[in-house]
């Protein structure tokens, strides 16, 4: 119980600092601007159901791909530390990612921004898509499993919830709050960065050492 209760609440903040819905939030209103409410409302029910298959469908065939490419899971989380390090450090400089702001993408898929770019790379990114896959790795029972699928479904919904209501929150945290708690999530996802990048670095040393 607390093994599945610790890995869900990990699980739940690594998504939730990853997917950022408050950093998305600033650009969600810029994408959908000339909408009505009821058109963003089923804009961002759209992209939510849309990164719910992703990161689902990723997470579940991370071990496929893996076998195919023949790619460690060691190397996956050295590289994932990376990322998510990287995507930290623009959120603790309060910088969206920049395939966040693309314009041109926002102008070339204006016709369904639900999909592209606001579900994929927008919320379900290579960051979330990654923390799915490892994370997936780390799951060897089957309650862990179903428990990490329910804390991607719930993260997902409550940044539904967010989307749905973010002309209130904009206005209600105003610049100052939402630079502060992109901060603060940059700090968290910069921690989880170390984290995994240790992880995956101690047994590729430890192979290397056995080797010599």
């Amino acid at each position: 119980m607390n093994e599945t209760l610790s890995f869900g609440l990990m699980a739940f903040t690594s998504f939730f600092t990853l997917l950022n819905p408050l950093g998305t939030m600033p650009v969600f209103l810029t994408m959908t601007a000339n909408l009505s409410p009821e058109e963003r409302t089923k804009t961002a029910r759209k992209a939510i159901f849309t990164a719910i298959i992703t990161l689902i469908a990723f997470s579940f065939s991370g071990k496929v791909l893996f076998e195919f490419f023949g790619i460690s899971i060691h190397a996956f989380r050295v590289v994932g530390g990376i990322i998510f390090f990287l995507m930290g450090q623009d959120m603790l400089q309060a910088r969206l990612a920049s395939t966040k702001i693309n314009e041109e993408d926002i102008k070339s898929y204006v016709n369904d921004i639900s999909i592209t770019p606001l579900a994929i790379p927008m919320i379900a990114g290579p960051g979330s898509i990654t923390n799915g896959i490892i994370l997936m790795q780390d799951a060897n029972t089957v309650t862990l499993k179903i428990t990490l699928v329910l804390v991607i479904i719930s993260v997902l919904l409550l940044t539904f919830v967010i989307l749905w209501s973010s002309t209130k929150l904009v206005k209600f945290l105003g610049e100052t709050g939402n630079l502060v708690l992109m901060r603060l999530m940059g700090l968290i996802v910069m921690v989880i960065a170390v984290e995994f990048l240790f992880s995956g670095l101690s047994p590729m040393i430890r192979e290397m050492l056995d080797l010599q």
